[in-house]
Parts: structure tokens; sequence; C-alpha cells
């Protein structure tokens, strides 16, 4: 029998409403041994997933390992997006061990976690690893994630993928939460973001609108 299309998503893709976030360690010291991605592309993509996530209303956590005695305050990017949100401070490597961060997942409640974070193949497998063995949907901002080198974040990915979990990107993910742009209300939020965080094709907003008054992606 053929194959009727119909004009519908896809189940897997992500909506504002069916996913917790969670930023982890985006800290000074971690980033001081970042290599598989550079600092100022590192940071301006986890402000494009924080700023998306705020926007949209999504439920998420912010999470630091020894903040006070090691690591550093998280980007300003990222507060600032959540003001006066609490940050959950942890001594565990893996977030999914820590009980104030599961507690926080369970009372959200959702079924889908997305992931942002350094290091990918230590504190972003760990919960990703963990999530998807207690059943969770998985997916990593493979972008707003770096490592000590590229093999470390390259070999982290594919373990994640191998286990279940689904790669997407920063850009990726504030558009997969559009989705369409005629959902006028988040219209200039969207094209907002982007044409602060989104690279070449925010510079390509940019221009649309002060050359022909262009509208859409």
């Amino acid at each position: 029998m053929p194959i009727i299309a119909q004009p519908v998503a896809a189940p897997r893709l992500l909506t504002a409403g069916d996913h917790t976030l969670i930023m982890i360690d985006f800290q000074s010291q971690m980033s001081f041994a970042t290599k598989s991605i550079d600092a100022v592309t590192l940071r301006n993509n986890a402000a494009l997933v924080a700023r998306a996530a705020a926007g949209f209303d999504v439920s998420t956590i912010l999470t630091t390992v020894a903040e006070k005695t090691f690591s550093g305050p998280m980007y300003e990017e990222i507060t600032e997006a959540f003001k006066g949100q609490k940050l959950i401070d942890r001594t565990s490597m893996n977030t999914w061990e820590d009980a104030h961060v599961i507690e926080q997942v369970n009372a959200i409640g959702k079924t889908r976690i997305v992931l942002a974070g350094l290091w990918t193949s230590v504190c972003i497998v760990g919960p990703a690893l963990s999530a998807l063995a207690q059943g969770f949907e998985v997916y990593v901002v493979a972008d707003a994630c770096g490592d000590v080198s590229d093999e470390a974040h390259d070999r982290a990915m594919d373990r994640i993928i191998q286990a279940g979990g689904q790669p997407i990107t920063a850009l990726q993910y504030l558009l997969e939460l559009q989705r369409d742009w005629a959902r006028t209300e988040t219209y200039e939020l969207t094209t907002g973001i982007a044409k602060k965080f989104g690279g070449s094709y925010g510079l390509g907003i940019i221009y649309a609108r002060a050359m022909f008054g262009g509208h859409g992606g």
C-alpha cells in the first residue's frame, strides 16, 4: 500500500512544552581546558540556547559543580536569561546523581531531557546515559558542549548516540521551538535571538530586513 503523507510534525521534534533543558557546568574552570570549541563560540551558543529556552518558557534547570571552591560562576550569558533563578550546585560529576537535580526533574515531570554543558565526556555523558537508562528521551546540544580535545568530545557524542541520544545544535534548537514563521507571537523573539547569536544566519536576517523588509527564515 502507498504511504500517505500528512502535514504533521514528526513526534521526535521538540516543542517548548515537552522537555526539560538542563544546562550544566558552564563555568570558568571548566572552560579553561576546553579545546574542542573556542570560548567565544561556546559562550555564544550557550547564550542562544538559554535565550531560546527562556523566551519560549521551557522548563530549565541550571546547575554548577563546586562553584564557590573551584569552578567559578556560571556564564552571565546564561544567568542573565534566567534572572532570579536559583542554581543547583553539586559535588557529583554526574548531574543525574544529584538528589536536588533529580527532585526538580521529577517535579517538572517531563520525559524528554535536553542537555548542554561542559565537559561532554564527563558531565554530559553521565546524565545522558543515566537518563536514557531510566527511560527518558535525551537530546544533546552538541555545539553548546565542549571537551578537552576534539577526540574527547566526538567519542562522547558517539557514546551518547549509540545509547539512543539525539544530537542537535543550538540554532536548530531555537528554530525547532519556533517551527513555523506563522507563529507571530514568537516571531520577533526568534529572529531577535538569531540576529544576536545566530552568526551568518543572523546577518542574513538583518540584511533582508534592511534591504527588502524581509521576513521568515
